[in-house]
């Protein structure tokens, strides 16, 4: 049976490079992009192929039951990759509540549709939730996340991810609907909102604007390239056992200051301005509450069991996503003017 799966957030940053992957390497798959294209979700993402014939894509919020249920029934879904959520740890101290009812009553509306769908026979569908390792707090200056962590969320959006990850647990244990869970560490790469830190200090650098480091700039964090994640997630749904979870990361720990010089010093290099201009930038502001001090993910089980790796270095990956945000100015500036939202009304209005 030729696989249907939907791929929820398909229209955001890492959501985006899965859907792109799915498409092009699975051509006898039907993949349904479901977006609801709130801030983050950018349509100008998968311009390259949305004229696919194996893609589709819905626009519709996960907090919009009987949509789900119609989008389930439209398209025959038989299996879920759940990426979408609210993801912004400063825009959840700003409003819990979003992060509320998109990463946790959005979930169980997905839960509960498959549910329903696939209750004839389990087996034949898999429900894959991506999440991230802030659900397990964060860690003194040694020792790892490994898939036995217990859970210490700190934030409104880390607590929100972490109560989706005990509701896909408590499924598949109550209904035995067949899950998987990823938590994986800090992405980057092209197509990333500018919010965050290394898309945001790209365009400040671009545009000569200050670059504000929180508290002393010493929080450690593990970074992996988009692209990794993506086909993470593609051995992990083909490949990993059923009711099981996998953390994936880089093995590349970063404290926020270094890394920001780094990405001073190559976009120095590749604006040719002079070496050391660009940090001269480098702004130290007021740190956020509840902000964990280091995170790093233990990825051994999934390297061991399921074969993957990273395919870059952290300066390979940098690199290559400075280059992308410098020869994609149009996107940012779509992106920072809010024009990319016009996308969706161009493309499909007449559709």
């Amino acid at each position: 049976m030729s696989k249907k799966i939907l791929i929820t957030g398909g229209a955001g940053f890492i959501g985006s490079h899965v859907v792109r992957l799915f498409v092009t390497k699975y051509p006898e798959y039907n993949i349904i992009n479901l977006d609801a294209l709130t801030y983050a979700g950018n349509l100008e993402n998968l311009k390259d192929i949305e004229d696919n014939s194996n893609y589709f894509f819905e626009r519709i919020n996960i907090l919009d039951a009987e949509a789900i249920n119609n989008v389930f029934e439209k398209h025959g879904i038989t299996d879920v990759i759940h990426l979408a959520a609210e993801s912004h740890v400063d825009r959840s101290i700003l409003s819990p509540l979003d992060f509320v009812y998109t990463n946790i009553i959005g979930t169980v509306n997905l839960l509960n549709t498959a549910k329903a769908k696939w209750a004839a026979n389990f087996s034949n569908h898999i429900f894959y939730h991506v999440s991230t390792d802030e659900v397990y707090g964060a860690l003194g200056d040694t020792g790892f996340f490994t898939e036995t962590t217990s859970y210490h969320p700190n934030s409104p959006y880390s607590a929100s991810k972490a109560s989706s990850d005990h509701f896909v647990r408590a499924y598949a244990e109550t209904y035995h609907l067949q899950t998987k869970i990823s938590n994986c560490s800090n992405n980057y790469g092209p197509n990333h909102f500018p919010e965050k830190l290394i898309p945001l200090f790209i365009n400040n650098i671009i545009n000569k604007k200050p670059l504000p480091v929180y508290g002393d700039g010493k929080y450690t964090r593990d970074w992996l390239f988009v692209k990794d994640h993506a086909i993470a997630i593609d051995t992990v749904f083909h490949k990993g056992e059923v009711n099981e979870t996998y953390n994936i990361g880089g093995f590349n720990e970063w404290k926020n200051i270094d890394l920001i010089k780094l990405l001073c010093t190559l976009m120095d290099e590749k604006l040719g301005r002079q070496a050391g201009e660009s940090e001269q930038l480098i702004t130290y502001v007021k740190d956020r509450p509840g902000h964990d001090r280091r995170y790093a993910i233990d990825a051994t089980k999934i390297n061991t069991k399921l074969g993957w790796k990273p395919s870059v270095t952290f300066e390979q990956g940098l690199s290559l996503t400075i280059d992308w945000y410098l020869q994609n100015t149009e996107w940012l500036q779509h992106v920072t003017s809010g024009a990319y939202q016009n996308y969706y009304n161009e493309m499909y209005s007449n559709r």
